[in-house]
């Protein structure tokens, strides 16, 4: 007998568009044989609707849908609760769910809190590991523990709270005291590079901080690093021992990779398993998954690196729902493995599983 399975898209964050062009992606690739697909959008407003038709996510008419579903937090129904627009309320049974949000309120721990609550096994990373990872500056704190023993190191910081944006004279100083530039000013709570940009001098510093907080409470100024972009793909946890794909280069048609370079430029392309010097390779597989382990991650994860021209490595960030687009590194690279897009969203299915099983013993 079939099972059911809701794939959640949409959202309230930055990453809106992106997220449902992975959903749509994922909707595809899952076996029809063995599940009942529930789609479920979040619009950006931050209603729930259901739709059916595959085309609609793909266009945005799913927003216009007139049906409503919402997960039931009763861990005791382990359901979505459907409303027509006739006011029929009908409960779906959900068996598992595959979150295909990308950023805040999606990748940050607070959906997938909901998910514990409801009582009902999800694919990718718990709430800890989640919150997290999606913040920049705790992320550094947590690898900077193990970045020697990996053979790595990260990028010069300074992480930034909003109320020091108060004295911008001093927060300047502040910065220049520990970084030259050019320097690389981010949300820390940002996806996708949202709302990243690169300062050439104080006046572009203080533009870019001011602009980042427009995102995020917090801000990270980083060290510029010129070198290789590269990603590696890491898959398992719990009773499946973590394993990395092959690793990917990031060829940037813009100066950096933001999120118009990624999603809206065609001259940016990736490539799998490119030539790097050194060792870069199995240092940045090793490395990926002590990160992976390091911040409690489960089931999937995109470890995003620097390799300097003297082969030397450096950690930049991680990315705990990664993208399934037509372009995402995450897919591709394992791809490159002999792993079809297909068996991986399986894979990934089962994952949740084995997770769900594993803390009922």
């Amino acid at each position: 007998m079939k099972r059911n399975i809701a794939v959640i898209f949409g959202g309230r964050s930055s990453e809106h568009e992106v997220s449902c062009m992975s959903a749509a992606n994922i909707i595809s690739w899952i076996d029809k044989s063995r599940w009942n697909i529930i789609p479920i959008g979040i619009t950006k407003e931050g209603k729930w609707l259901n739709t059916e038709k595959l085309d609609d996510i793909r266009s945005g008419n799913w927003v216009n849908s007139g049906v409503t579903a919402e997960l039931s937090p009763d861990a005791t129904r382990k359901s979505v609760i459907m409303t027509d627009p006739d006011g029929t309320v009908t409960d779906v049974p959900v068996d598992v769910i595959f979150p295909a949000l990308h950023g805040k309120l999606g990748e940050d721990g607070t959906i997938q809190g909901l998910f514990e609550m409801a009582d009902i096994p999800y694919v990718g990373c718990g709430v800890l590991s989640s919150a997290v990872c999606m913040d920049k500056f705790y992320t550094k704190l947590i690898v900077e523990d193990i970045a020697a023993d990996a053979n790595i190191r990260q990028a010069r910081f300074v992480g930034i709270r909003e109320y020091e944006a108060r004295d911008m004279n001093a927060l300047v100083a502040k910065v220049e005291a520990r970084l030259s530039y050019p320097v690389f000013v981010k949300p820390s709570r940002g996806g996708s590079s949202c709302g990243v940009t690169k300062a050439l001098d104080s006046f572009q510093l203080i533009k870019g901080i001011e602009k980042a907080l427009e995102i995020d409470s917090k801000v990270l100024v980083e060290e510029f690093i010129r070198g290789h972009e590269v990603e590696c793909a890491v898959f398992g946890g719990g009773l499946e021992k973590p394993v990395a794909s092959g690793v990917g280069e990031i060829l940037a048609a813009a100066e950096f990779y933001d999120y118009d370079a990624k999603y809206n430029d065609p001259d940016s392309v990736t490539v799998t398993d490119p030539e790097l010097p050194g060792n870069a390779t199995e240092t940045i597989r090793r490395a990926a998954v002590r990160i992976f382990n390091a911040l409690d991650c489960y089931g999937l994860a995109r470890v995003d690196f620097f390799v300097k021209e003297d082969g030397e490595v450096i950690f930049n960030e991680i990315n705990t729902l990664p993208g399934f687009t037509a372009i995402s590194m995450y897919p591709k690279l394992w791809e490159a493995r002999g792993i079809a897009p297909t068996e991986l969203v399986e894979k990934l299915i089962d994952n949740a599983f084995e997770r769900y099983h594993e803390t009922e013993r």
